[in-house]
C-alpha cells in the first residue's frame, strides 16, 4: 500500500472509532443504570460480545447475571432468549427440529422449528446442569456459527453470542464442562457481591414503586460494525510480544520456566493468544481509545486464560490457585 492510501486508511479508521465510541459509551452507561455495583463484569461482558466472542459468568445466584443479560440485549438492540438448563433438556429443545406437516390435500412434508439458539444474545442459565450432549449441541453451534439438523443447514443470525452462567457452590447433579468446551468461551467472568454502597443503591432503586428500565443505545447493524472495526484497530509490537509472552509463559515444559510455570498442569493454546489480542482492542475501543496498552494485557489477562489452565497435584496440595499463578506470570510483564 502506498503512504496516501494508509494515510487515508488510518482516516477512516479514526472517524469510525470516534463515531462507535459514543455510541458504546452510551450502551455501558445505559447498563449501568439498571446494574449497580458490577462495573467490571459489564465492562467485562462487552468486551466480550465486542470482540465477537461468548463468556461463563460464574457467581452465586441473585448477583443479577440474567438481568445482566437481559439488559444487554435492550441495550445493543439484539433479539435475546434465555434457556434454563436442566438434566433433561435435550439437544433439539435448544436447536429445533423438524415436525412432519400435512396439507388440506394430504400431502406430508416436514418443517423445522427454529429453537431458542436462534437469537442474537442467549443466555444459557447453569449450563453445567444438562446433559454432555446437551451442552456440546450448543457449544457446537458457538464454534460453528450454524447447526445441522436433519442433514439440512441452518446459519444462526448475526450477530451470535452466548453468555452461560454456572453457580460455584451447588455441584450436585451438575455435568462439569469439559476443558475443551471451556476454551469455546473467550472469557470466564466471576461474579462478585456487590460492595456495601452499590447494595444500599440497589435496595432503594429495585424495592420502590417505580423501577428503572434499560434502553436502547445501539442496534444490530452498530454492532457489527464496532466488531469490524475491533479487528481493524493498530496494535503495537511491544502489546503483541507482552501477549505471547504471557500465554506461552502459562504453558508446562516452556524454555525458561519459572516457579509459577512449573506449577502448570497444561496451559492455554494458541486460542487463548487470539482471544486476547482482540479482548485488548475491544477494551481499548470501549474506552476510547484508539489502540491498546500493555495494561490492557494484564487487566483481561485473568479472564481470558484462568479457564484455560490447570495445576498439577503437588500444587493444588500445597495451597496455590489459578488466580495467584496468573498474578505471578503477569508480574514478570508489568
Amino acid at each position: 500500500m502506498t503512504a496516501d492510501s494508509v494515510e487515508k486508511l488510518e482516516d477512516v479508521i479514526v472517524r469510525s472509532a470516534e463515531q462507535l465510541a459514543g455510541n458504546i459509551r452510551s450502551a455501558r452507561q445505559a447498563i449501568s443504570s439498571i446494574i449497580f455495583g458490577q462495573e467490571k463484569v459489564v465492562d467485562n461482558a462487552l468486551v466480550t460480545i465486542l470482540s465477537g466472542g461468548h463468556a461463563l459468568l460464574i457467581g452465586v445466584p441473585g448477583l443479577a447475571k440474567t438481568k445482566l443479560v437481559e439488559t444487554l440485549g435492550v441495550t445493543l438492540g439484539l433479539d435475546a432468549k434465555r434457556v434454563q438448563f436442566t438434566p433433561d433438556l435435550m439437544p433439539s429443545d435448544i436447536l429445533g427440529a423438524e415436525v412432519l406437516d400435512e396439507s388440506t390435500s394430504g400431502k406430508r412434508s416436514f418443517r423445522f422449528i427454529a429453537g431458542p439458539v436462534f437469537a442474537q444474545l442467549l443466555m444459557a442459565d447453569e449450563i453445567n446442569r444438562a446433559s454432555p450432549r446437551t451442552q456440546s449441541a450448543l457449544l457446537q453451534a458457538m464454534q460453528e456459527q450454524h447447526i445441522t439438523v436433519a442433514g439440512a443447514r441452518h446459519d444462526l443470525p448475526k450477530p451470535f453470542h452466548v453468555l452461560a452462567t454456572q453457580n460455584p457452590l451447588e455441584q450436585e447433579g451438575t455435568y462439569p464442562l469439559p476443558e475443551a468446551q471451556l476454551d469455546r468461551f473467550l472469557m470466564e467472568i466471576d461474579v462478585e457481591y456487590p460492595d456495601r454502597d452499590a447494595e444500599r443503591k440497589i435496595l432503594f432503586d429495585t424495592t420502590g414503586a417505580e423501577q428503572a428500565v434499560a434502553k436502547a443505545a445501539m442496534n444490530a447493524d452498530t454492532l457489527l460494525s464496532a466488531q469490524r472495526l475491533v479487528r481493524r484497530l493498530p496494535v503495537g509490537d511491544s502489546v503483541v510480544e507482552a501477549i505471547l509472552t504471557l500465554v506461552r509463559s502459562a504453558r508446562p515444559g516452556e524454555a525458561g520456566a519459572n516457579e509459577a510455570t512449573k506449577a502448570i498442569a497444561w496451559g492455554p493454546g494458541p486460542r487463548a493468544s487470539q482471544a486476547l489480542m482482540l479482548a485488548v482492542r475491544a477494551r481499548a475501543l470501549l474506552d476510547g481509545r484508539l489502540a491498546p496498552s500493555i495494561d490492557d494485557v494484564l487487566d483481561l489477562a485473568e479472564p481470558v486464560l484462568k479457564h484455560r489452565m490447570a495445576l498439577t497435584f503437588a500444587a493444588r496440595a500445597e495451597g496455590q490457585s489459578v488466580r495467584n499463578v496468573i498474578a505471578q506470570l503477569k508480574s514478570r510483564i508489568g
